[in-house]
């Protein structure tokens, strides 16, 4: 079964702004690094047969500092990191690890029933699993002749 997809041009767009954000934050970074900044985590997706699956990796965050919303076909996963300890920038040479909070927004299929999907936490990992909707049939109309109802038989074999 062929499974069309719909061509999002603002997903590369997104991809594109997001490695941009990190590679000027990585050429205006002070030397002695940055006490905020920003971050936003990396996301794969995979389409299975009958579901297609969100997971962003979230290391070092609790599962009660992670919201996840669905509103008008769109998943928004949003959540906050924070340092565990005040640190003396003067004594570290590298601050690479990103902190604070972030949002990501995702488009979901078309049809997908809100109520049931769902979200596990594992590792550092939250997978979103997003059943497809169903697909309905095309529904077979009898044709009358000359006003008279027509007759429905049922399949020959």
């Amino acid at each position: 079964m062929t499974t069309l997809v719909r061509w999002d041009p603002l997903r590369d767009v997104a991809s594109l702004h997001t490695e941009l954000g990190r590679l000027m934050n990585g050429i205006f970074e002070a030397p002695a690094g940055r006490q905020v900044q920003a971050w936003v985590p990396t996301l794969d997706v995979w389409e299975g047969d009958d579901s297609v699956t969100y997971a962003f990796d979230l290391p070092g965050i609790a599962q009660d500092d992670i919201s996840i919303e669905v509103e008008d076909g769109v998943l928004t996963v949003s959540a906050k990191r924070e340092q565990s300890k005040e640190i003396d920038t003067e004594r570290f040479h590298r601050l690479e690890r990103r902190y604070g909070t972030f949002s990501r927004a995702v488009g979901l299929p078309q049809g997908v029933t809100e109520e049931e999907i769902k979200a596990s936490y594992k590792d550092g990992v939250l997978e979103v699993v997003v059943p497809k909707p169903v697909q309905q049939k095309p529904k077979r109309i009898a044709i009358s002749v000359d006003g008279t109802e027509p007759t429905i038989e049922g399949p020959k074999g």
